[in-house]
């Protein structure tokens, strides 16, 4: 993953997950990270942080794949 994209998740995608509303996902969450050791929630961070990133680039390929098929 380039550095780019770890920048990218540290200062614009991961404060706007950490601003969303969990809404029935909090309890699920927290519950997960009480019962994980110190290196099962890095795992985890770890784990998210690319499930976010491919998510966002997910996003970009779709959003220009939309934009060429109203050509």
């Amino acid at each position: 993953m380039s550095d780019f994209m770890l920048w990218l998740h540290a200062n614009y995608i991961k404060p706007q997950l950490d601003a969303a509303p969990l809404g029935t996902y909090a309890y699920p969450m927290d519950a997960l990270r009480n019962v994980l050791c110190e290196d099962g929630r890095r795992d985890l961070d770890k784990a998210l942080e690319f499930t976010a990133i491919q998510a966002f680039l997910l996003g970009l390929r779709t959003g220009e794949g939309l934009s060429l098929s109203r050509q």
